[in-house]
């Protein structure tokens, strides 16, 4: 037996992604947060965060690239999750960090004019 359509369902997806465009800006300032945390500690060594400040950005990252996609920022949840993949990388590593504080600056840029946009630039 087919299950029956759920009229209201489109209504309620549409008021989750409405409710997630809401969060949007208070997401980049977390983001942001975590960027200038690391960026403070990198500046005066010249190397990789601490492990905790670099923790702090992934997770925020972590989070965008595990929902954004959801509620209909499709572009916004994959560069965050690539990003995510470099911070990654360097909590492995404990190097590699000098490319990804330019990149976060980047879609931070970007998300503020249009996180919901198709286009990454």
């Amino acid at each position: 037996m087919a299950t029956p359509v759920d009229p209201d369902f489109r209504a309620r997806l549409a008021a989750l992604n409405d409710k997630f465009a809401a969060t949007v800006p208070g997401t980049l300032d977390k983001i942001r947060a975590a960027l200038a945390a690391c960026v403070a500690e990198n500046v005066a060594a010249g190397a990789a965060p601490s492990q905790d400040a670099l923790h702090q950005l992934h997770e925020v990252l972590h989070g965008v690239a595990g929902s954004a996609g959801t509620f209909g920022f499709a572009v916004f949840g994959q560069e965050a999750r690539r990003i995510e993949q470099m911070v990654r990388a360097v909590l492995g590593s404990g190097e590699g960090w000098a490319p990804v504080a330019p990149e976060v600056e980047k879609l931070l840029a970007w998300a503020a004019r249009d996180a919901k946009a198709s286009q990454y630039d």
